[in-house]
């Protein structure tokens, strides 16, 4: 197995904290008009909005550290590790191309779409067939996961129609997206230490 180096802990673990205090100092600089459990994150980093800039600098940095710990899982296969720089991609883009203050933006909401379907596929590229591999990377874990987003997509888009807690299924999936190439790290990190021989 290739080895992970440790500087895709601060990569892999930075993307949680950017994307989780972003929204939460973006939200807190929006003001009660902003309901968190209804309104997406795009609210927060539309045209405008109070705490745009704490917002899109958090999706961008997001976008960084997700091409960073893509670069460094060297134990996870190409197609996993190519589909989660792209989502890292995407991010970037969605923080160049904000929401417009009112209404929604085709562009925006396409690259945003298109950055969620490649970071909820990437575990399952991502994942080691036929040898010993590190938890985060074996079949069922990845595909447990990838399912998991996809039933919080299923509860976003439902929730959007209706106008209910779209916010929270929001955060909901792009928290475990955020948090998995964490914990896929940390299992590279710690198989490889059980495999070294000891002394």
């Amino acid at each position: 197995m290739r080895r992970v180096p440790r500087w895709a802990l601060i990569s892999s673990g930075c993307a949680p904290v950017l994307l989780i205090g972003g929204w939460i100092i973006a939200g807190m600089l929006e003001g009660p008009g902003y309901d968190p459990v209804t309104q997406t994150i795009s609210v927060l980093a539309a045209y405008g909005a109070p705490g745009s800039w704490v917002m899109t600098g958090a999706l961008f940095g997001l976008g960084v550290c997700h091409l960073f710990t893509a670069w460094g899982l060297r134990a996870a296969a190409r197609a996993g590790r190519l589909a989660l720089a792209a989502g890292g991609v995407a991010a970037l883009v969605v923080a160049l191309l904000p929401a417009p203050s009112s209404g929604g933006s085709l562009r925006h909401g396409s690259v945003a779409a298109v950055g969620f379907a490649l970071l909820a596929i990437w575990p399952v590229l991502a994942a080691e067939h036929g040898r010993p591999a590190p938890w985060g990377l074996r079949p069922v874990p990845s595909v447990s996961v990838t399912a998991l987003m996809g039933i919080g997509a299923a509860w976003f888009l439902f929730d959007m129609q209706r106008h209910g807690a779209a916010g929270v299924a929001e955060r909901l999936v792009t928290c475990i997206q955020a948090v998995w190439p964490l914990v896929v790290v940390v299992s590279c990190l710690l198989h490889r230490r059980r495999d070294e021989p000891a002394g």
